[in-house]
């Protein structure tokens, strides 16, 4: 009796062994060249004319108005820039008639826009309009990466000083 219950355990152990062997899946292949080629770029950086987001004096935000962004990776390649998105803030000083204290008013304004740069409505409004202390946002850069892929870039941030 303890001799068939020895080879009962050891058949069930064995037939147990098998099926767990069989269900391991095979390693996968190091990616061919096709398909790193596909992969979005590692790093994408986004500037407006030649300058990242930074803090520029105002007239040298008013000669970028009409300037286009552009997106380019580790390698230096240039991306065109299908779309963006774009936010002017404002900042006007008021008087607080509670505290009697001058305070900050921000207001926001912003556009979407199918270019790589911006409106010349925008561009002239802007150039008529812009103050030190106003911020520009550019957001949602979106670029052409292949025929058939498109990709965000990072956004940008001008402050006016």
């Amino acid at each position: 009796m303890l001799k068939k219950l020895s080879l009962s355990c050891l058949f069930v152990f064995s037939v147990a062994c098998t099926f767990a062997q069989s269900s391991k899946k095979p390693a996968k292949a190091a990616p061919s060249p096709a398909t790193s080629a596909n992969k979005r770029p590692a790093k994408l950086r986004s500037s407006w004319s030649i300058f990242l987001s930074d803090t520029l004096p105002k007239n040298e935000v008013i000669k970028l108005l009409d300037s286009a962004l552009i997106v380019r990776d580790e390698k230096n390649v240039k991306y065109p820039v299908i779309s963006f998105a774009f936010t002017y803030e404002k900042h006007e000083p008021y008087l607080n008639d509670t505290t009697g204290q001058v305070n900050i008013y921000k207001d926001y304004t912003g556009d979407n826009f199918k270019a790589a740069t911006l409106s010349p409505l925008w561009s002239k409004a802007l150039k008529a309009n812009l103050e030190s202390g106003d911020v520009l946002y550019f957001d949602e850069i979106i670029i052409q990466y292949t025929p058939d892929k498109m990709y965000k870039a990072p956004s940008l941030r001008f402050d006016v000083k």
